[in-house]
């Protein structure tokens, strides 16, 4: 049997919920390229948004520096006005997960370290991306995905490729995502390469799951993207202005 014991949150309880979690069905679905729209509109609406991308892995080595690629869209979807120190502090060479990485380049990363690398000021909205699946390791004290995002507390997006398998793959994760008593605020299918298949994924997740199941197709239609702002941010715009 998986040993899915919980890692140790010196804190003892979540930080106050404001905000939201990106978290995917694997790697490679396209978490970033769903965070980094969202951050940019939020931004363009006048929220003071914060995105977080805590650990990042795969970095490219420039000078004495680590560049963080992921860590560094959101930079730029903010015209870089926060800071990428703060977006990614953890950062590793080694395309791996946080977990192996960290083990590898002997610098060890704790499930506190990423919860102290989310916080941000009361007043403003974090958009948290994990790394890989939502039970994907993160740190080296055996912590999850799943653990970094119920110690959080905000509410979850789950990106899924819209794919043979989706279906399966999306209810799992809901099911997991419940578990840590978290909501689950939407899922998005993201259609990461062109295809020709004719599937009715979100048709069948919307017949099981209480959230808005939405769509982004390859490319994307500006439709598409309105539909995904509306069930995600709502009103958050006009709530949050910056101060």
């Amino acid at each position: 049997m998986t040993n899915l014991s919980r890692p140790d949150n010196p804190g003892g309880s979540r930080m106050p919920p404001s905000g939201i979690f990106i978290t995917g069905s694997d790697t490679g679905v396209g978490k970033t390229f769903v965070g980094v729209r969202l951050t940019r509109r939020l931004f363009q609406q006048g929220v003071d948004v914060q995105p977080r991308k805590p650990v990042e892995t795969g970095c490219r080595l420039s000078g004495n520096e680590l560049i963080p690629a992921d860590a560094t869209a959101y930079y730029r979807a903010i015209d870089k006005s926060g800071d990428l120190a703060a977006i990614c502090p953890w950062r590793y060479r080694l395309a791996a997960s946080p977990a192996e990485a960290a083990r590898r380049e002997n610098r060890p990363l704790t499930l506190q370290n990423l919860i102290d690398a989310c916080a941000a000021d009361d007043a403003s909205f974090r958009v948290v991306e994990g790394a890989g699946g939502f039970y994907s390791p993160i740190a080296g004290d055996k912590a999850l995905n799943a653990d970094l995002a119920e110690a959080l507390g905000l509410e979850t997006l789950l990106v899924v490729a819209d794919r043979l398998g989706a279906i399966n793959q999306t209810l799992l994760a809901a099911e997991a995502i419940a578990g840590r008593g978290l909501t689950l605020k939407a899922v998005i299918l993201n259609q990461v390469n062109p295809t020709r298949e004719i599937l009715d994924n979100a048709g069948a997740l919307r017949e099981r799951l209480d959230c808005p199941t939405l769509t982004l197709g390859h490319p994307a239609s500006e439709a598409e993207w309105q539909a995904v702002f509306s069930a995600i941010l709502g009103e958050v715009g006009k709530c949050l202005p910056k101060q």
